[in-house]
């Protein structure tokens, strides 16, 4: 099994990804993609809550992070911001996080969600520390 296949099948998405239904469907320290339902992700009016694509794109930088980081390290969220352009209120978003910059102690990736048209309905900028374990 080649290391990129390997990576995928060892990713934990979290708790909160399950609860919002993400899957996965590449990952790397520099390309991570990711799928999620519209439908359970909605505010009260039937769109596309934006918490959840903020989520979303933490989610898919966290585990490019900690891809980036390497055994005997973790990564740790620090920041985040994201401006919404537009909204879903049916079907499923994918968001694709591509690492800006991954150094030694920070990971940043610039997070686009969009709609199954591939309109963009979220940019989002994600840094997460990457620390040792110990």
């Amino acid at each position: 099994m080649n290391d990129a296949n390997e990576q995928m099948n060892n990713i934990e998405a979290g708790a909160l990804a399950k609860r919002l239904e993400i899957v996965i469907t590449k990952a790397s320290a520099t390309e991570i993609i990711g799928t999620m339902p519209v439908r359970g992700n909605t505010q009260p009016f039937g769109l596309l809550n934006g918490g959840a694509s903020m989520a979303l794109a933490e989610t898919l930088a966290s585990i490019g992070a900690q891809i980036a980081a390497g055994e005997g390290r973790t990564a740790v969220g620090i920041e985040i911001n994201g401006s919404h352009h537009r909204s879903a209120r049916d079907g499923f978003v994918t968001g694709t996080a591509t690492a800006i910059s991954v150094g030694k102690t920070l990971a940043i990736y610039g997070v686009a969600v969009c709609d199954s048209e591939g309109n963009k309905l979220c940019t989002a900028r994600v840094t997460c520390l990457l620390r040792d374990l110990t």
